[in-house]
């Protein structure tokens, strides 16, 4: 059973929940997980900018970048985008863009889907990111998980956090200084054994 999570992240916060989701789903006996993240395409120069040059030359070290081979051979796939204006990033976009000879054919049809966020603030478009990602699966034919209320941390109002019914969020702040918190990394864990089980139960 071959589990796949596709990010883009570049000041680390989507990767920290890629890898907390890969955790959750390698907790399900049989799951082969992989970690890969989309091609960034802002230049060098913009990224020095944006004070992300070095976090993402480092996540290129660690990650393979996706291919559609990695779509079409895997039984779920969980997608991690950073929210840009209420959706996707534009990275995130352009490699869903170049999967067109996969929607074609059907190669992703049945097969499980979820999806993962950051935003800068509390309320950055968490959910309409989810919601609108949420679409290009259903053109592919997939089947769509998110993160249930049985997940606990979903209903903790003492502290600020991400979280939502749709997929694992959390709060990177303006300049990116924060980091996922325990309550995110436990639902980006969840998330990722939820939609596993489910993967395993279609196999069976």
């Amino acid at each position: 059973m071959k589990i796949l999570v596709v990010f883009h992240s570049m000041y680390g916060h989507v990767k920290q929940m890629a890898e907390a989701v890969a955790e959750g789903a390698k907790e399900i006996d049989g799951s082969e997980v992989k970690i890969v993240k989309v091609r960034e395409t802002l230049s060098d120069d913009i990224l020095e900018k944006m004070g992300c040059k070095d976090s993402v030359k480092q996540m290129s070290t660690e990650y393979d970048e996706a291919t559609l081979e990695d779509l079409e051979e895997a039984d779920a796939i969980i997608f991690g985008t950073p929210t840009r204006y209420g959706n996707m990033s534009a990275q995130m976009k352009a490699y869903l863009d170049s999967t067109v000879s996969l929607w074609s054919k059907g190669a992703l049809v049945g097969k499980v889907g979820g999806v993962f966020t950051s935003t800068a603030t509390q309320h950055g478009g968490q959910e309409s990111t989810i919601l609108s990602f949420h679409t290009v699966l259903l053109h592919h034919g997939m089947l769509i998980s998110g993160l249930p209320y049985t997940f606990e941390g979903l209903s903790q109002v003492d502290k600020i956090s991400g979280g939502t019914p749709y997929g694992a969020s959390t709060i990177a702040g303006g300049d990116g200084g924060l980091s996922p918190t325990d309550v995110d990394l436990e639902g980006a864990k969840f998330q990722g054994r939820h939609i596993a089980e489910i993967t395993k139960k279609l196999k069976q």
